[in-house]
């Protein structure tokens, strides 16, 4: 019996190594695979960086230097004192568009959320089924629709070249307008969905018992759920503007001329000279002051975009 038992914990023993050496193993690749892939997201940023502190001649050498041999800050003194880029004007339009189609973004999504949460109508759950199937058509084909419906919209341009009526023609054409960049854009199907799945988090009594109260469903909205619901909205909020400042697209398709360029447009035509040569070190210091306003966003806000995603009961 002690023989049996002294093999038992000889056994335990190796059991025991087997698993440490598996364990440290497992964490090893996965360490290994996460800094991998922390390389792959980081670099691209430290190269734009690490370009808009080199000259013209560095950067085009046949064999890249990692870091800039001097440092030239005169990229960054001339995105600001440029007037190829009108960095100021860019800046406007796109705060311009990015606050106004967030603010009725987010009217459009609380009261819809709302709606499919609380309210009851015939057709609702078929409804917010046929909303979410249109997440799964791919975004180029309503980019495709919505240029051919902002370039004629309801065939009033037509009419109006017909008639010879100029106020048709602007009415039907709304081309490098801000109405152009706001409108297409305002409802978002995930946004709806993501706030509705916080709105049916709250207890329905609640509900309930306001309008036994006689309260109105505007104003249960207003005092109830919104303030229960803000993280998300906060979220929302961010998300929306962030989209705004990035996109690029579209911008490009419909808005063509600088008083309604957005940043990302104007810098990819910035600092090119007739030939058609760019100089790639003055764009990356556009690129990074552009930037850094969503760096901030992120580093000081991040939290409240992983409250709200979480507490909607999306994880991932």
């Amino acid at each position: 019996m002690a023989e049996i038992k002294v093999m038992k914990a000889k056994d335990m023993k190796k059991v025991s190594s087997h698993q440490k050496v598996g364990k440290i193993i497992g964490l090893t690749a996965t360490y290994l695979f996460l800094g991998i892939m922390a390389i792959i997201v980081i670099f691209p940023f430290y190269w734009m960086i690490s370009s808009s502190l080199k000259e013209m001649d560095e950067y085009r050498r046949a064999i890249p230097t990692l870091i800039p041999k001097v440092l030239d800050f005169a990229n960054y003194v001339e995105v600001f004192t440029s007037e190829d880029l009108l960095l100021g004007q860019l800046f406007y339009n796109t705060l311009f568009v990015g606050v106004v189609s967030t603010f009725f973004s987010l009217i459009i999504t609380v009261l819809s959320a709302f709606a499919f949460a609380r309210l009851e109508f015939k057709g609702k759950n078929a409804l917010f089924a046929l909303l979410l199937a249109t997440m799964m058509i791919p975004g180029e084909l309503f980019t495709i629709t919505n240029y051919q419906t902002v370039n004629d919209f309801l065939g009033l341009a037509t009419l109006g070249k017909a008639l010879g009526n100029q106020l048709l023609i602007t009415l039907g054409n709304w081309r490098n307008t801000y109405a152009v960049l706001i409108i297409p854009f305002l409802v978002s199907v995930f946004y709806i969905y993501l706030l509705r799945q916080n709105f049916l988090q709250i207890p329905n009594e609640l509900y309930l018992a306001a309008k036994v109260d006689g309260t109105s469903d505007f104003k249960y909205l207003c005092k109830v759920m919104i303030p229960l619901a803000l993280p998300t909205i906060i979220s929302i909020t961010i998300l929306k503007m962030m989209g705004s400042w990035n996109s690029y697209m579209w911008p490009r398709l419909v808005a063509n001329d600088e008083a309604h360029r957005l940043i990302t447009n104007g810098l990819r035509t910035a600092f090119t000279n007739a030939e058609g040569v760019t100089d790639i070190p003055v764009q990356m210091a556009a690129v990074a002051v552009v930037s850094f306003p969503l760096f901030l966003v992120f580093i000081f806000l991040r939290k409240y975009i992983m409250k709200g995603v979480s507490r909607s009961g999306i994880k991932g």
